[in-house]
């Protein structure tokens, strides 16, 4: 039988713990890779190895807690964007930016992801699930507001971006950014 009482909130240092272990973890696997070592992300978080261990028994749910953190911020990213930004063209722009960061800094990210470990076979689906709606959404204000001509997919504008961002850590001659900058401009009508 269920019980109806609902289980204990997690302390508020516990859950402070963990997102700074998600941070530290993230620019730790900027700076290394994911084969960085654990007690050099317990070092940049400012926890004991043991609290990592606690959270993620395994790096696997590591990497996989990391992604996610960083989709959930994109996708909490683009209605904060366009509520603050001077237009919708503008804010889809910095949501692209934005896109773009995550992307081009999840240097050993990818083949990690592409490897046979069950825990990282539903990432890509959660990662469009919680992303295609966030760009469909700004597309849909900027293209109401005139800003930009109706008819961008959000899933082509995102492989189109996520394609200029391909192999972009690996040659310091590319400038990824710049070229998404071009897509940008290129989205408004005027």
């Amino acid at each position: 039988m269920a019980s109806d009482t609902p289980a204990p909130r997690k302390r508020a240092d516990a859950e402070r713990n963990k997102l700074a272990l998600l941070d530290a973890a993230a620019a730790a696997f900027v700076a290394s890779g994911v084969e960085v070592a654990v007690r050099d992300i317990a070092t940049r978080a400012g926890v004991g190895v043991g609290t990592i261990y606690r959270h993620f028994p395994t790096r696997a749910d590591l990497i996989v807690a990391v992604y996610r953190h960083q989709v959930e911020a994109c996708a909490e990213a683009g209605p904060a964007l366009l509520a603050t930004a001077p237009s919708p063209h503008a804010a889809l722009g910095s949501w692209i930016r934005m896109f773009v960061d995550f992307l081009v800094t999840k240097h050993g990210l990818a083949g990690a992801l592409q490897s046979d470990d069950a825990a990282f076979h539903t990432l890509h689906a959660y990662f469009l699930d919680r992303l295609l709606p966030v760009c469909a959404h700004l597309l849909d204000a900027a293209t109401r507001s005139g800003e930009i001509a109706p008819g961008t997919e959000p899933l082509t504008l995102l492989r189109g971006v996520g394609n200029l961002c391909i192999g972009a850590e690996n040659d310091s001659r590319y400038d990824a950014r710049h070229m998404v900058e071009l897509v940008i401009k290129g989205l408004r009508t005027n």
